[in-house]
């Protein structure tokens, strides 16, 4: 099946704040509801250890990522403490400032806009990104991967999207599992019920987003492709996937560190 690049209705600028907030909400609530990013933890944990940090810099964050449980898992699990800064190009600064709060300081936020191609050289941080490199035209996600590499930063992409029958197909179950769980995201607010039940924007953004996100979605070889497109002759690149969940549903990664390891010892 090959790419095709429709626009996501949340990402777009005429979307009132507190609709894209309340998709954001609703999608990390059921994306952290089965931790489906679990598997990657330990693959993760190698590519700090080898890049010399323990801070993060979190990309196109928006209802927080899995990093609330991430944090604690690393932290508990690994034996290996990390700091946590949220972006995004529109900051759910609700959300941010909750996970802030639940994690007693150790994952921060910008509470201003981040542009993902052009991240000034001062925010440090190995760069991760969550179900959202996708989100890019592959000008823009090898613009993403040049900006890290001219900062000497490492960064891991992880996408539960797929170009697949079966996955285009497990998105029609998130509308109705959003509209169960919305009413017990936190913070709570009467914007998202509105958004949800009253004008049914939430459920219906979601399955169309979804299914784009899975038409949107880079293969393996489309991601190796991209690492060859740039200029990183001291970076290793790692392409390839995890099975999570009941369904061993495939999270997709690309991890690139640069080889000497010498990269991140300033916090952002």
């Amino acid at each position: 099946m090959r790419r095709i690049h429709f626009i996501e209705i949340h990402d777009q600028a005429w979307v009132p704040e507190s609709a894209r907030d309340a998709v954001t909400d609703a999608l990390q609530f059921v994306f952290n509801l089965g931790r489906l990013y679990a598997p990657v933890v330990p693959r993760l944990h190698k590519a700090l250890v080898r890049a010399g940090t323990n801070h993060i810099l979190d990309l196109c964050s928006g209802g927080g990522g899995p990093w609330l449980w991430m944090q604690r898992e690393f932290e508990s699990n690994e034996n290996f403490p990390v700091s946590v800064c949220l972006t995004d190009k529109y900051p759910n600064r609700s959300a941010f400032e909750r996970v802030r709060e639940l994690s007693g300081g150790k994952i921060d936020y910008v509470a201003e806009p981040v542009d993902v191609t052009n991240i000034p050289p001062e925010r440090r941080g190995f760069r991760t990104m969550f179900t959202s490199f996708h989100h890019f035209r592959p000008q823009e996600a090898r613009a993403i991967l040049q900006n890290a590499v001219d900062n000497e930063q490492g960064i891991a992409v992880f996408e539960i999207p797929h170009r697949r029958a079966l996955t285009i197909l497990e998105t029609l179950f998130v509308p109705p599992v959003a509209l169960l769980t919305v009413p017990f995201v936190r913070p709570f607010r009467w914007s998202r019920l509105l958004w949800t039940y009253l004008i049914p924007f939430v459920p219906l953004v979601m399955l169309f987003d979804g299914i784009v996100s899975c038409l949107r979605a880079y293969s393996h070889a489309e991601l190796r492709e991209l690492t060859e497109g740039i200029c990183a002759p001291n970076y290793e690149w790692e392409v390839g996937e995890a099975l999570t969940g009941p369904l061993r549903l495939p999270v997709t990664y690309l991890i690139g560190c640069p080889a000497s390891g010498r990269s991140m010892l300033r916090p952002y």
